[in-house]
């Protein structure tokens, strides 16, 4: 049975769908609680100002990532691989407004966002783990950080990249499928043939998962918790 959610719970889910789809500035306070079907003054009891609630947003997503970041119980290095890419790609798309509108945010976000640093380094903590599995091939990285960081950049770019060299005003979970190829075409290259051939079959499995959920809700709106 599907628990019932708060009006403050509601006004959250609301708030991101817009957000995400319509963008923070022209979203107003009206809108969202039109989209609850609550008065202004109803939502603005809980959330005075269209701030608090992009504040609240935000730190919603920051525990959810901390929140798993502390329950990580290490499997396989191509598992855990993956579940750290889905999981990196579908926050970023149920908060794409976050990082689409982030000069908004430039203060709440800080200058060094503790949540990349901490993404960065749980990559690179797989990335050795590969590398002390001798699943790269001889010779083909030479520096572990330095391609860390190059598929770390893949990842927390792409989005920018479509909107400002393909133009997109819209983003869709397929696009986020695709920037997960990129993402691998830089990883694979380095691996021999059979850690290539777990890393896929990992891939796919994963990623049904992920599709699933966001099968419907990307062309329209965002998943709802």
């Amino acid at each position: 049975m599907q628990t019932k959610l708060s009006t403050a719970e509601r006004i959250l889910v609301a708030g991101r769908q817009l957000f995400n789809t319509r963008g923070y500035a022209a979203t107003s306070l009206s809108d969202i609680a039109g989209s609850v079907g609550i008065s202004k003054g109803n939502l603005s009891y809980h959330f005075p100002n269209k701030r608090d609630l992009a504040i609240r947003l935000i730190a919603n997503a920051r525990e959810l990532a901390q929140s798993r970041r502390q329950n990580l119980r290490a499997g396989d290095v191509a598992d855990d691989y993956v579940e750290h890419l889905l999981f990196g790609m579908d926050i970023t798309w149920n908060n794409r407004f976050l990082f689409r509108d982030r000069v908004e945010f430039a203060e709440e976000l800080g200058g060094q966002d503790s949540e990349l640093v901490a993404d960065f380094d749980e990559l690179l903590t797989l990335i050795k783990r590969i590398d002390a599995a001798s699943m790269f091939r001889k010779g083909a990285v030479a520096d572990l950080t330095i391609l860390t960081r190059s598929i770390w950049i893949v990842s927390r770019y792409w989005m920018d990249y479509l909107r400002e060299f393909e133009g997109q005003e819209e983003i869709t979970w397929a696009d986020q499928e695709l920037g997960i190829r990129q993402h691998f075409a830089i990883l694979l290259p380095c691996l021999t043939a059979p850690a290539r051939k777990r890393f896929e079959s990992a891939l796919e499995r994963s990623s049904r998962q992920f599709a699933d959920k966001a099968h419907g809700s990307c062309a329209s709106a965002p998943p709802v918790e």
